[in-house]
């Protein structure tokens, strides 16, 4: 078993979703969060509102999934990114667990 965690913007919900389900993924979970992005090597005065920050509307997506599944998640996500025009991404992490209740 293998604990997937995906952050993705908003607009990449149904997307994620689609992914998740068409690769044997049983079930998951996901919550409204505010990604946060640092952009203090851009210049400043370049903005309207001159912050060296911005946040984001994303979601994060907690996956409790098989080992046999992983590999091809990870590569819908990166076929997916691949293929996107925006500077925005699917972001996936894998944790291997040592234990589970």
């Amino acid at each position: 078993m293998k604990l997937l965690l995906i952050t993705a913007i908003k607009e990449f919900e149904n997307d994620v979703k689609n992914i998740l389900v068409k690769s044997g993924a049983k079930s998951f979970t996901y919550n409204e969060v505010n990604g946060f992005k640092n952009e203090t090597n851009r210049i400043v005065t370049d903005s309207w509102f001159a912050t060296s920050y911005s946040e984001t509307e994303s979601l994060l997506f907690t996956v409790f999934v098989l080992e046999e599944h992983t590999a091809q998640i990870i590569e819908k996500i990166t076929k997916f990114n691949n293929e996107q025009e925006s500077l925005s991404n699917i972001h996936i992490a894998l944790v291997a667990l040592e234990q589970q209740f």
